[in-house]
């Protein structure tokens, strides 16, 4: 444990720094620990708790427990740290494997840092299967075996620590629901430890909710930016572009180096950059935005939707002129935002996509439409989406008439009544409530001649 002295003592003055600079509790779950921690475990609580469950703890994380603090007033007793902080010692062992922990825990760990997605559907396949829960718990065992959960994240997620293999001590980020891990990119528990407490201090974290933390690269604008120059690696420049992307705020330099880099692909812009160039100087993005409208109008729409949507009007032009390439259903759903944000009369560039053989587009423009404040114009085009073959359509539609009061709709709420006797989709639920506008019901609108 000699080897962890120096940062354990690094750590210590760092906690006080950082109860000192978050006096308001600003950081997400400060306000459950507040900074504090118990007493540290005891070599033979440790020892014992090892022996318990046949495993050794990485030496990173035993020193945090035997010199540091094990436990606190947060939830489930946790100790200062992100999130909702780091249980004490031998709470909520069971979080990741349930029934069989004693027998699984010292399993081999077989998750690693960026694996691809089909190795984890891979793993993961038979938990999709009706399996009796002995058999459930063996999967789960299999799967998760050699993590420890040492902390929770809120819902259903938590961060482990690696017992065992190429990666012991590293800390992941888990979802009990089984959606794929992912790796903080620390080499080891304190280190993953001391960069939560830099980014209190330093107020960074004040200005991020809880879904940042420890899913991106740690470090400066100044020195992301460097590693990103000087990295070979692709998904190693991407790791270092996404740092910076979450960043709250950066040195102007900075912004100037990143614009300088977005003009260097004019050729083939790299999207990830021009994000973070939107996101800290929009008007010094508006140009090449435009040059990637040409290529990528699904980022284009993203960035300025989640940057500059108050600039929406200003994309007005832009997606009349482009919108007969859109094709997708993600690419509709950010323009429809952008469209709807410019508070104009989209709806005839959005009648067109009512009639989309994808059903998720359809379902979007019935929706983008039922925003707008002219909705009676479209009368013909609403009666269409209430005669679709899509139950998700028709209740769409129907959602999107509230208010709407035209005597045109009856004949077809009429017959909607009569397709949905019983509940379906929510569409008599619905259905219900429209009529109700006209003082009628599913029933009695079956005995009025229209």
């Amino acid at each position: 444990m000699t080897a962890y002295n120096e940062q354990v003592q690094r750590i210590k003055q760092k906690l006080q720094a950082a109860k000192k600079a978050d006096t308001k509790l600003k950081v997400f779950g400060a306000d459950s620990h507040k900074y504090t921690l118990n007493k540290p475990a005891t070599v033979e609580e440790v020892t014992q708790f090892e022996q318990q469950y046949s495993i050794e703890l990485p030496g990173c994380y035993k020193a945090f427990l035997l010199q540091v603090g094990n436990g606190g007033n947060a939830y489930a007793n946790s100790a200062a740290g992100p999130f909702y902080g780091i249980y004490p010692l031998g709470e909520s062992v069971d979080e990741l494997i349930h029934d069989t922990v004693e027998r699984d825990l010292k399993n081999d760990c077989i998750i690693y840092p960026k694996m691809p997605d089909d190795y984890w559907a891979s793993l993961t396949q038979k938990l999709n299967d009706n399996l009796s829960d002995e058999d459930y718990g063996n999967e789960r065992g299999r799967i998760f075996g050699g993590i420890l959960p040492i902390g929770s994240q809120g819902c259903s997620y938590l961060h482990g620590i690696v017992l065992n293999g190429t990666y012991t001590g590293r800390v992941v980020n888990l979802d009990i629901d089984a959606q794929k891990p992912r790796f903080a990119f620390e080499s080891n528990f304190l280190d993953w430890y001391e960069r939560w407490l830099d980014e209190v201090i330093s107020g960074q974290l004040m200005q991020r909710g809880p879904s940042w933390f420890g899913y991106s690269m740690g470090g400066s604008d100044d020195q992301l930016l460097k590693l990103f120059l000087s990295a070979k690696d692709e998904d190693q420049k991407a790791d270092c572009l996404n740092g910076i992307l979450n960043k709250h705020a950066l040195q102007k330099e900075i912004v100037e180096n990143i614009e300088q880099q977005v003009f260097q692909h004019t050729r083939g812009i790299n999207a990830q950059l021009l994000q973070i160039l939107c996101k800290f100087n929009y008007e010094t993005a508006k140009p090449y935005l435009t040059e990637l409208v040409r290529t990528d109008l699904l980022s284009v729409f993203q960035f300025v939707y989640w940057y500059a949507k108050d600039k929406s009007r200003e994309w007005a032009p832009v997606i009349e002129a482009n919108i007969s390439r859109i094709e997708d259903g993600e690419t509709f759903r950010f323009c429809t935002y952008l469209l709807t944000e410019t508070k104009g009369n989209y709806g005839p560039l959005i009648i067109p996509f009512t009639e989309k053989e994808d059903e998720d587009i359809r379902v979007t423009a019935f929706y983008t439409l039922g925003k707008l404040n002219n909705r009676q114009q479209f009368i013909d085009t609403f009666i269409k989406g209430l005669n679709d073959p899509s139950n998700r359509v028709i209740h769409t539609a129907l959602q999107a008439l509230s208010g709407v009061k035209d005597k045109r709709l009856l004949p077809h709420y009429k017959h909607l009544a009569e397709k949905f006797p019983v509940e379906q989709d929510y569409i008599l639920s619905n259905l219900n409530q429209r009529l109700a506008e006209y003082g009628l019901t599913n029933v009695t609108v079956l005995k009025k001649v229209l």
